[in-house]
């Protein structure tokens, strides 16, 4: 009976494996880059750079013409500089792109909830301590009581900082409770 059991479960895992790698995912990556519109390219690549540990990957210029013809804005050129967060494919990229001079207003977000849209970018951080040393000499101040660690009935063990980027978006810092 056990030989019996055991043949079934190794057919149905090959059977499983079989169908799983007849049914690709329509998506090329199972990672997303994010754009966003920045007033200062030079602020903000230093503001990921040095505060929360981003690397600069490249960067590229889109011309004006080439932006119309696709939607993205209405005959501006852009400047944009890939950053990454990890290595290899899986890295997360993050398009910082500046629309012509510097120009354009902050985010108004004083809470998530202030506009509609996508209100934040959440990082996993190994470690707040380190992540917290890394803001203080960037001169980024946590908003709030940041770190702020969860409540008993969620994971006291995880700590979450916020802190707003040159343009004022939210970057929410989630790790290990800190130490000190």
């Amino acid at each position: 009976m056990k030989n019996l059991q055991l043949a079934l479960l190794t057919l149905i895992s090959f059977t499983t494996a079989a169908l799983a790698d007849d049914h690709k995912s329509e998506f090329t990556k199972p990672t997303i880059d994010l754009g966003t519109v920045v007033s200062d390219i030079d602020a903000s690549v230093k503001f990921y750079t040095e505060a929360i540990g981003f690397k600069v990957a490249g960067g590229f210029e889109v011309n004006a013409d080439f932006a119309k013809d696709a939607g993205l804005t209405d005959s501006k050129a852009l400047d944009i500089k890939v950053l990454t967060l990890g290595e290899g494919e899986g890295a997360t990229k993050i398009k910082l792109m500046q629309v012509g001079c510097k120009s354009g207003a902050k985010a108004k977000n004083d809470y998530i909830d202030t506009t509609l849209g996508f209100s934040y970018i959440t990082i996993f951080i190994n470690s707040t301590d380190d992540a917290m040393a890394r803001l203080k000499k960037a001169g980024v101040k946590p908003i709030a009581k940041g770190p702020a660690t969860l409540p008993e009935n969620l994971d006291p063990e995880i700590a979450l900082t916020i802190v707003r980027d040159p343009d004022g978006n939210f970057v929410e810092l989630v790790g290990p409770k800190p130490t000190k």
